[in-house]
């Protein structure tokens, strides 16, 4: 019986490999194209194609998920960029359904650096989308009502997807690092988290978390951005816990209850801190007492 049960506890991890090997997530680009820099996650060359290795993915897989969850429960939203056309259907269906952002159609330069004229055009876009339901809309020229659609369409195009976030994200996440460059370039000028998956051609030196993979194929860029919503709606659902527990916590019972969902971790660490600097045991402790005992040998003289 102990044998039958034993690789239950990793149907999970079975699952997602099949998954990954099934999308052929292994298959990279060829040998002649590839960066000397990915050499750590290549396993060997077949026909002329470099074969990447599947655990170095999914140990990438693991841990850019562990991040997400944890940006996410912090607070934080998460924006998946890809502009390839194999990565625009997938990311607009998978994180639309998790209701975070993304970024497919075209990457605009300043989308991070210079976010406060990106809020000002998606407020315009606000504001055309008011002309147009009211009732003197019909008013207008032809030619007037044509450039307000033009204007409308083009920044609906190309900000649909960051409509919603009003503040800069927690971390980007990246399909193909070779095309989207000056995303990478402007989240590490801003110091934000980059997840990206790499082929065999790419940069991984540009990835703060590396999930190298086939970056070409819709049925790998579909396993990989599945896995990482899983991971935002994991951090959404401990969001809420820390949430309903710091709300229910009164006194100092509800204080270490936040103590241990990580809402109060600044008290804790400084703690943890002032113990770990007290190398000589409890305050006010030994130091004390070894200080009295030299005075009694003075009262007696």
């Amino acid at each position: 019986m102990a044998i039958a049960h034993a690789p239950a506890p990793t149907a999970p991890a079975h699952s997602l490999v099949h998954d990954l090997v099934e999308a052929g997530i292994h298959f990279g680009q060829r040998s002649a194209a590839w960066n000397p820099k990915m050499q750590p996650y290549i396993y060997g060359k077949r026909n002329g194609i470099h074969i990447i290795d599947i655990k170095e993915t999914v140990k990438g897989l693991l841990l850019a998920k562990k991040f997400i969850a944890k940006t996410v429960a912090d607070g934080k939203d998460v924006c998946f960029v890809g502009t390839k056309r194999q990565a625009r259907a997938v990311i607009e269906q998978r994180v639309g359904d998790v209701k975070q952002h993304w970024v497919t159609e075209r990457w605009l330069g300043g989308t991070l650096t210079n976010f406060r004229t990106i809020r000002s055009r998606l407020k315009r876009l606000e504001e055309l989308e008011a002309i147009q339901r009211s009732e003197n809309f019909a008013s207008y020229s032809k030619k007037m009502e044509s450039q307000l659609k033009r204007e409308k369409d083009k920044i609906f195009k190309n900000l649909s997807g960051i409509r919603g976030m009003d503040k800069l994200p927690g971390a980007l996440i990246v399909v193909d690092v070779t095309k989207e460059i000056n995303a990478l370039r402007e989240a590490r000028k801003l110091g934000i988290p980059t997840i990206c998956l790499i082929d065999s051609d790419g940069d991984p030196e540009l990835a703060d978390i590396a999930i190298p993979g086939n970056d070409d194929s819709m049925r790998s860029i579909d396993v990989i951005i599945r896995e990482l919503c899983l991971a935002v709606n994991d951090g959404k659902n401990l969001r809420t816990q820390i949430k309903e527990q710091s709300a229910a916590g009164e006194g100092p019972r509800g204080v270490e209850a936040r103590g241990e969902a990580g809402g109060d971790r600044s008290r804790r660490s400084a703690r943890v801190k002032y113990r770990a600097d007290d190398a000589g045991g409890p305050a006010g402790g030994p130091e004390v007492e070894t200080r009295a005992e030299p005075a009694e040998p003075v009262k007696q003289a």
